[in-house]
């Protein structure tokens, strides 16, 4: 099978989720250490306590990280894997969004944008490995 153009959007896609799962990571960090950064008053976040909603961010974080990698090798399992954590991640920005509300719209919409790509253009990344490996 023939290169496509379309392909480059599977690298975005995992480019994208390393670089989300960064911040989610870096979001978990400060509802760790620093909790009073995200409490604008007590009906703004919708959490229920700032310490398990940090390693729950961190967690998430971690493995959107790993999923983005994993969806470079091209495998169906880290596609499958990418479009579930990239809607985690997008109803778990919908948490933030009273406190960051552009930030959370910008990762929402990105989010929607890697699932449509993983889920319209993954398959030709994987025929694309399967015809280099011949």
């Amino acid at each position: 099978m023939q290169d496509t153009g379309w392909l480059g959007w599977i690298w975005f896609a995992g480019i994208m989720m390393i670089v989300m799962g960064a911040f989610n990571a870096i979001e978990g960090l400060v509802g760790l250490f620093r909790g009073e950064y995200y409490v604008a008053n007590g009906e703004q976040v919708i959490v229920f306590d700032l310490t398990t909603w940090g390693w729950i961010t961190l967690l998430l974080g971690v493995l959107v990280v790993v999923a983005g990698a994993a969806l470079l090798s091209g495998s169906a399992w880290a596609r499958v894997v990418a479009v579930i954590l990239a809607a985690v991640n997008a109803v778990a920005q919908l948490a933030f969004v009273s406190v960051h509300p552009l930030w959370s719209t910008i990762v929402i919409t990105l989010c929607v944008v890697v699932i449509w790509a993983v889920v319209v253009h993954g398959n030709e990344a994987a025929a694309t490995l399967e015809s280099s490996s011949r």
